[in-house]
């Protein structure tokens, strides 16, 4: 076996002397090989930290591609043989106990850095040289018109020495002379190339502009021109060049010659068609990549009139399980198997399949009659993912979600298009998935609303556009305020007063409904404390208490009972002056542990109201554990009401509910109680306390106080 390195600086020179071993036979220069090795000791020093830097900086790789270059390893196999060592030995020798998986992508991202930072140089380095001998080249235009008449062997010494290739020619295209450089590029004889003529190297790549710019400059119209122009070699490969072709003119200025300088590019072109096709195709899958996409797409939507475009936007249903329990090498492995699944699905003219990244794909097609083209193409990515894929000897089912979006050309941008895919592929998934839906423009707006609602909500709490409206509890035995439910408003600036309906589930997804729960609970506290003081502490009417509404996710949240206890010491209220209400679904099946804090708040005097009850399919068992004291009666039971005469059912299942609270020591609140026939009944079964439209609908604090006011003084 041989012996692995000492220590981290071992190591690196290690690389370093492989690296160098591996370069230097295509590499022309005058140093030894350890001079070479200690010249590239640096470099692999600067790829070393890069890949094990905190913050990744794909810079590096540029700079040591760059840096190649300069050491004159300006072979194209010495970019080759460099990419292969660091691919290679880079990580095994620099990575040192990192994640392994996370060092192999930096070290592909270094190496794609590499190769554009070493593209760039050779390009810079290139066109500096090709500056330089078009100069000399130039002025050498006047020593050979000079040496025609006066000195051949000054033009000879020029013409033969130059490391490009040049030829002349006469004016009816005829080849008079043609340097070694030239026939080099070429693989052809002197005589073999001399017996060509200008005007039969065409070829079918070249630009249109190509051969009327050659027809002005023999015709004496033009002094020069440069194009980029492929040849036929005579093997069959192609030469691509850089071609200057000007034009010789006698001692009285009339044309006589044309004199071309041509530099050999293929090996460039070819590095930079490298370079195009990694950075427009996906690494793992082979597909186009959401750049390609992207060109596609702005193309397909620029199409002339009459033209549409048809786009599937799919998602696999239940990927992030195959990762989190198989390995993200076993995902990997699926997501090879779908991309060439889909890409069997897209071989139509004007079809396309892409990876955007991760488990997302997109599939693209265009032409006149996209509105039927679309959906057989949903229906054929649906059929192809029916057959279980096979991953390290499991089955494995997959299943996907479609969102489409089909339309006339130029009418939306790309970023509007995949948009409205996205929308439309999420609400398949939310239907249940395995399944594709039509884009459709109301569901769109709505969720874009919705994003804009949910981005909106952090900065809409600190420039204080909440506020909250109160809605009176009232006695059913004698009618008197007792207090009053907070019901927290946002005035929107462009969507004015929105419900908590539309903010609410909103603010709980993202975690802000905490810090607006405990802004509400502290104004609703302060508002009860107010209303207190302006009573007076007034017998007839009794203190009034403020109820305010917990979210399932402020039940969990560790901070809630010590929020509420600092709430009532700041503003000197005591524990009973509120009541937290819960819903009953966020109560059903909870253990010790969620309920620990609500018993702690009920131990310290709050109340707690059992909110929507009836609703939440609950078992009435529980009641006995649940540390609350008043239900809230759902409306649902007490709509009937309304009508005379009542429906006997819905009768029966209030005064057990009522009967049942009753015996437990539970006071009973009634909510949606819009008439006076409907306050009576509930008031014969024995129902506490309502609040409704009959009542007052929820309004401004001091709306509220008239209201207790107008009761305490009879």
């Amino acid at each position: 076996m041989i012996a692995e390195p000492d220590g981290p600086e071992d190591r690196l020179r290690r690389f370093a002397t492989i690296w160098s071993r591996a370069v230097f036979p295509v590499t022309s220069t005058s140093s030894t090989r350890p001079e070479f090795e200690e010249q590239l000791l640096p470099l692999a020093r600067r790829l070393s930290e890069a890949l094990r830097a905190r913050a990744f900086d794909s810079d590096e790789g540029r700079t040591v591609g760059a840096a190649l270059v300069e050491a004159h390893c300006t072979d194209p196999e010495a970019l080759s043989r460099t990419l292969d060592c660091v691919d290679a030995y880079l990580v095994l020798y620099c990575g040192g106990d990192g994640d392994q998986e996370d060092l192999r992508a930096r070290c592909a991202r270094l190496q794609h850095a590499m190769a554009a930072g070493f593209a760039r140089a050779l390009r810079r380095r290139t066109l500096a040289e090709q500056e330089a001998i078009a100069q000399a080249a130039l002025k050498a235009q006047g020593v050979v018109a000079q040496a025609l008449h006066a000195s051949e062997a000054r033009f000879r010494a020029v013409f033969e020495g130059a490391a490009i290739g040049i030829g002349m020619a006469d004016l009816e295209g005829n080849i008079l002379q043609v340097n070694g450089a030239l026939l080099r590029m070429f693989g052809i004889s002197e005589q073999a190339l001399r017996s060509r003529n200008v005007m039969e190297w065409t070829h079918p790549d070249d630009a249109p502009q190509t051969w009327r710019l050659y027809e002005e400059l023999v015709r004496g119209e033009r002094e020069h021109y440069h194009v980029e122009k492929a040849f036929y070699r005579p093997d069959g490969t192609v030469l691509w060049t850089n071609l200057t072709v000007s034009l010789l003119r006698d001692a009285d200025g009339n044309p006589q010659y044309q004199l071309a300088l041509m530099e050999d590019t293929t090996e460039r072109r070819l590095l930079n068609l490298r370079l195009r096709y990694e950075a427009t195709h996906d690494a793992l899958t082979g597909l186009p990549n959401r750049t390609f996409f992207f060109e596609r797409l702005e193309k397909a939507l620029g199409a002339g009139k009459g033209q549409r475009f048809g786009l599937c936007y799919l998602d696999l249903d239940g990927f992030k399980t195959v990762n989190d329990s198989l390995g993200h090498a076993a995902g990997d492995r699926l997501l090879v198997e779908v991309a060439d699944r889909l890409q069997s699905c897209a071989t139509a003219p004007g079809e396309m399949v892409a990876r955007l990244g991760g488990d997302e794909f997109v599939a693209l097609t265009t032409g006149p009659d996209t509105q039927r083209e679309v959906d057989e193409l949903a229906a054929r990515i649906m059929n192809a993912l029916l057959a279980p894929i096979s991953v390290d000897g499991r089955e494995l089912t997959v299943r996907g979600s479609i969102g489409i979006v089909e339309g006339p050309a130029g009418e939306r941008s790309p970023a509007e298009v995949l948009r409205s895919a996205d929308i439309t592929m999420y609400r398949a998934k939310s239907a249940g998935g395995n399944r594709f839906e039509l884009a459709d423009p109301e569901a769109d707006a709505r969720a874009i609303t919705r994003h804009g609602l949910t981005t909106a909500l952090p900065t809409a709490l600190e420039r204080g556009e909440f506020f909250i409206e109160y809605q009176p509890l009232v006695h059913l035995g004698d009618g008197s305020v007792r207090g009053a439910e907070a019901l927290v408003r946002w005035l929107h600036p462009q969507h004015g007063v929105l419900g908590p309906d539309r903010f609410i589930p909103l603010a709980e997804h993202t975690g802000l409904i905490v810090p607006l729960g405990r802004w509400v609970l502290e104004q609703s506290v302060r508002q009860a404390r107010e209303w207190r003081e302006l009573h007076g502490g007034a017998e007839a009417v009794g203190p009034l208490r403020i109820n305010v509404n917990l979210s399932p996710c402020q039940l969990t949240h560790p901070g809630l009972v010590q929020d509420t206890v600092d709430i009532l010491e700041r503003t000197g209220m005591a524990p009973d002056a509120l009541c937290l209400e819960v819903t009953e679904s966020a109560l059903i099946g909870a253990d010790d542990d969620l309920l620990k804090p609500l018993r702690r708040l009920a131990e310290m005097g709050v109340d707690i109201a059992l909110d929507d009850f009836g609703t939440g399919y609950s078992n009435l068992a529980n009641l006995r554990r649940l540390p609350v004291s008043i239900l809230k009666l759902d409306r649902s039971f007490t709509q009937s009401m309304q009508q005379f005469p009542a429906d006997p059912v819905d009768l029966k299942i209030v005064e057990g509910i009522v009967s049942l609270a009753h015996s437990l020591d539970l006071a009973v609140t009634v909510e949606g109680v819009e008439t006076g026939a409907q306050a009576d009944q509930l008031r014969i079964l024995g129902c506490d306390t309502a609040q409704g439209w009959y009542y007052a609908r929820p309004g401004p604090p001091e709306r509220l106080h008239e209201l207790a006011l107008v009761d305490a003084t009879g």
